[in-house]
C-alpha cells in the first residue's frame, strides 16, 4: 500500500511526538543544600543531553531522611553524606547497589570581609567578630564537621556562646551574608566561582580536622523503575558533570 507525502509527514510527526514522550521524563531529587547550584549546572547539561527534566528540592539531608521514611515521593537523594543513603538501604527504602559517592566535600570558614578570616582559623581566637554561624550539627554534615573542627582547635566551649545555628548549610550562609553573623563554617562550594574564591575571605579546613564528608548518592525505591532517575546516576558519573564538581571546590 502506498501512502501519499501527507499522510507519510502525519505519521512522521505523530511518531516524533510518541517517542518524545516515551523518552523524556521528569525525576524528583532530593539534594544536599551545599550541592543545590552544583545541580543547577549539571541539570542545565543532563536536560541538554537526555531530555528528561530534574525537579530538585535542596534541603538539609537529616530532614530528607525524615521525610523520605514518611513517604515523599522522591526518586533520588543526592546526600551530603553516605550514612544516611546507607541507612535508607537498610531500612529498605532505597536500593543498596546503586549508592556511590559523587563528590568530597570541604569546609571553609567564610566572611564577606575580605580582610577578616587568615590562613589556619586564627580569627577564631579574637574578638574580631560577634558571631559564628554553622549548620544543625545533628541533621547536616557540614555542621557536624564545624563542630569537629571546633574541637579539633580546642575552641568549642569557648565559641558556643557566639554560634548562631542554621537549619542547613544554605541558611547557614544567609547568616553569614546578611550579617547577622560575621563569619561562618560553610561548605567550600557555596562560596566559589571557577575556582576561586568569589568575595570575602575565607580559610579552606584541613580534611584532617574533621571526619571527610563523604557525599553519596542513591537511587530511591519509587525511583527503582524511572527512566530518568537511573539516568541521571549515570550522568553524576560522567566526565561533563565531575568536571562541574571539581569546580565547586569538591574532591
Amino acid at each position: 500500500m502506498r501512502f501519499n507525502l501527507p499522510t507519510k509527514l502525519i505519521l512522521s510527526l505523530l511518531c516524533t511526538v510518541h517517542a518524545a514522550s516515551v523518552f523524556a521524563a521528569e525525576v524528583k531529587v532530593a539534594v544536599a543544600a551545599n550541592f543545590a547550584k552544583p545541580l543547577e549546572d549539571i541539570t542545565v547539561q543532563f536536560e541538554k543531553d537526555t531530555g528528561h527534566k530534574v525537579l530538585a528540592t535542596p534541603g538539609a539531608t537529616g530532614k530528607f531522611y525524615a521525610q523520605i521514611v514518611n513517604g515523599a515521593p522522591f526518586e533520588v537523594l543526592i546526600s551530603a553524606d553516605d550514612e544516611t543513603p546507607r541507612k535508607l538501604a537498610k531500612e529498605a527504602k532505597a536500593i543498596a547497589e546503586t549508592q556511590f559517592t559523587y563528590a568530597v566535600g570541604t569546609l571553609a570558614l567564610w566572611s564577606p570581609d575580605a580582610n577578616l578570616v587568615d590562613q589556619g582559623g586564627g580569627v577564631l581566637k579574637t574578638d574580631k567578630f560577634k558571631f559564628l554561624a554553622i549548620a544543625n550539627a545533628k541533621v547536616a554534615p557540614y555542621g557536624q564537621a564545624a563542630v569537629q573542627t571546633m574541637l579539633k582547635l580546642g575552641m568549642l566551649t569557648k565559641l558556643e556562646p557566639r554560634v548562631v545555628q542554621g537549619e542547613n548549610i544554605a541558611q547557614t550562609y544567609q547568616f553569614v551574608t546578611s550579617g547577622n553573623a560575621q563569619l561562618g563554617f560553610v561548605a567550600l562550594s557555596q562560596i566559589i566561582e571557577n575556582g576561586k574564591v568569589k568575595s570575602g575571605s575565607a580559610w579552606s579546613v584541613p580534611q584532617e580536622f574533621h571526619d571527610q564528608i563523604k557525599q553519596d548518592v542513591i537511587l530511591l525505591n519509587t525511583g527503582k523503575d524511572a527512566v530518568a532517575a537511573k539516568a541521571l546516576l549515570d550522568y553524576l558519573k560522567s566526565d561533563k558533570a565531575k568536571k562541574i564538581i571539581a569546580s565547586y571546590g569538591y574532591k
